[in-house]
């Protein structure tokens, strides 16, 4: 014990001897207080650092409210504005129709071939040219009428959107009114001199095709198809005059001055996005593979649609669901022209048929249109 003891002193020999002096009680109110000045100092560090902490994940929690009520918003904003594309769409599809049998009016040579005329060998090669042609012509158009109110009315909708829920003034928005009306009336483009360009391009490629194959020549689904693809093939061989040439006119000053002064710049604005989102120079998918797709998909319905023509007979014996049952089953192209002649029906309806949905409701044209809408209806805008 007393060598533990005497360990203890020569340990702690400051401990020790100091114990004494510590031992009344007015020598003790130093060390104390010192100590209840940290504890206190460390407390109020804990407390103003929880605040702060506390203001902070409010912060962090008020933001991220704010960006989902925004997303939000802006999500219903564009699900609204792609149904305005679908009634625009479907609209615009009876005019679209009107226009492409005015220039080519089979219905003129049908009644001529009820008079049985003389030259009545003429009047049907004349009705097989004009028949594939408007309707191949039908699917074009109608496909690029998609797309193209696709473009324009995500651009404006994103504009739109920008000048409602950013605080932009509304003495000067992004997209006035007048604007609108003469950036979307460039729409009749298409209905117009673009058509026109259209049906001379598609003609031709079509009286190269079948220009030489007799009305008597019966053909099979799969040969009809083969005959598709050959037209479309010389349709779109051009590369250096891109499809966008039947949907954009090359001079738009003729446009821009029915647009008063103030809104001219706005409205080439307008015009060079569409371009440029047509031209895919906008950094949104590639506009000519959105309308390829739409066009691959288009031609597969019209083959669909010819397909309930060439069924074999009831009680035949080659088999409906084998692969080559159909090219087992040929027409006289003198029984195709009018089944080709009625096919502009169904694809320009105004009614949802089919063929309009299946293009509308394309999951790649979907996301194509939401690209360009957030292309188009980001703060960034603003600044342009």
């Amino acid at each position: 014990m007393q060598h533990q003891s005497a360990y203890s002193r020569s340990s702690f020999p400051s401990l020790v001897n100091k114990t004494p002096r510590y031992s009344n009680s007015s020598t003790w109110a130093g060390p104390p207080c010192f100590c209840v000045h940290l504890l206190f100092g460390s407390f109020s560090g804990v407390y103003i650092f929880g605040r702060y902490a506390q203001k902070k994940i409010r912060d962090i929690q008020e933001k991220e409210a704010t960006e989902y009520i925004a997303q939000a918003r802006r999500q219903f904003h564009f699900e609204s504005n792609q149904r305005t594309c679908n009634m625009t769409v479907l609209s615009m599809l009876p005019p679209l129709r009107e226009a492409v049998v005015a220039q080519l009016n089979s219905e003129t040579l049908t009644a001529l071939l009820k008079t049985k005329p003389a030259n009545k060998l003429e009047i049907w090669e004349d009705l097989k040219i004009i028949s594939f042609t408007r309707t191949i012509v039908a699917v074009y158009s109608t496909c690029m009428l998609v797309v193209l109110l696709r473009v324009q009315l995500n651009i404006i909708g994103g504009y739109l959107y920008l000048d409602n829920s950013v605080g932009k003034s509304i003495t000067n928005p992004l997209a006035p009114a007048d604007v609108q009306q003469q950036y979307l009336s460039s729409i009749q483009h298409l209905l117009g001199d673009g058509l026109n360009e259209l049906i001379t391009v598609v003609k031709r490629a079509v009286q190269r095709s079948l220009g030489s194959v007799s009305l008597k020549q019966s053909l099979s689904l799969l040969e009809l198809e083969q005959q598709l693809s050959w037209i479309r093939a010389e349709v779109e061989s051009d590369s250096e005059r891109p499809m966008s040439r039947f949907l954009l006119a090359d001079d738009e000053n003729a446009l821009a001055e029915q647009v008063s002064g103030e809104a001219r710049p706005r409205r080439r604005s307008l015009m060079n996005n569409n371009r440029d989102v047509c031209a895919a120079r906008s950094g949104v998918p590639d506009f000519g593979t959105i309308l390829n797709i739409c066009l691959n998909r288009a031609f597969s319905l019209l083959l669909d649609n010819l397909a309930e023509f060439f069924r074999p007979p009831p009680g035949d014996s080659a088999p409906n669901s084998a692969p080559d049952s159909l090219a087992a089953v040929s027409l006289p192209l003198a029984k195709i022209v009018p089944i080709i002649n009625g096919q502009i029906n169904s694809i320009c309806s105004e009614t949802p048929s089919l063929f309009v949905q299946d293009l509308l409701l394309n999951d790649q044209v979907k996301e194509f249109a939401a690209n360009v809408y957030e292309s188009f209806s980001t703060p960034q805008e603003l600044q342009k």
